[in-house]
């Protein structure tokens, strides 16, 4: 597993070709419009040692747009951390608005909570400590939850994308959003496989393999995107 300093150094540009060009964008275009919660939650997350793993704030606002765009209200989340995603899609989905939340380490939700409680956020999350698996085919066993959800995003363990997207599908409604994170892997997915780090060489060959299945999968109108280490949009069809 890579240190803190060798994400920080594989996440300071982004995708894009230089630093300076990612700092251009971030100053430029996000910060200015970032809300001071999301400062203070992406502040409180450098102190952890796997800082560099939460959602980029370019990825961040992107999604925002996207939420608003399809008006969603009824969420899930897989893969939480310290909450910077979804603290920001609780901001930008309606007061009675819901998300599911999971994650299998609460420690690290527990960082940003205080400042979700402080901007009155709480009441839209029902955080679930758990493997994502088990969450999601309970949701399932209830007819009602199918084909009721707007949106999903998914940060969590790579290779499990498939098996998550299977059921994000049966609870998607149709033309609801669901939204896989570093799916570029810091680039590395267009490497040689001997150029490729072996430290990533795991994680890079199910993020190659999700691509591909994404690719091939006619259920779903998707876009990859260069934003924070790679994104990839479906919509369901």
């Amino acid at each position: 597993m890579e240190s803190k300093a060798e994400m920080t150094a594989l996440m300071d540009k982004g995708l894009l070709q230089t630093t300076e060009l990612y700092e251009y964008l971030l100053e430029t275009s996000v910060y200015p419009r970032e809300a001071e919660s999301l400062k203070e939650l992406r502040a409180l997350t450098t102190s952890h040692p796997w800082g560099p793993m939460a959602t980029a704030p370019d990825a961040g606002q992107f999604m925002a747009l996207m939420l608003k765009l399809i008006n969603a209200k009824k969420t899930i989340e897989i893969g939480v951390f310290t909450g910077y995603s979804l603290l920001l899609t609780a901001l930008t989905i309606p007061d009675d608005g819901k998300i599911t939340a999971i994650d299998v380490d609460r420690s690290a939700y527990e960082i940003g909570l205080p400042v979700i409680e402080k901007v009155g956020m709480k009441h839209k999350i029902n955080f679930i400590e758990s493997e994502a698996l088990p969450v999601l085919d309970q949701l399932l066993k209830d007819p009602e939850n199918r084909g009721t959800f707007d949106f999903v995003f998914v940060d969590a363990d790579k290779e499990n994308y498939k098996n998550y997207h299977e059921r994000v599908l049966e609870l998607l409604k149709r033309g609801g959003v669901v939204i896989y994170d570093n799916t570029l892997w810091g680039g590395t997915v267009a490497m040689p496989e001997h150029l490729a780090p072996v430290r990533v060489m795991g994680t890079r060959s199910d993020a190659i393999e999700f691509n591909k299945y994404l690719a091939a999968d006619a259920r779903v109108q998707i876009s990859q995107v260069p934003l924070g280490d790679g994104i990839t949009i479906c919509r369901r069809l």
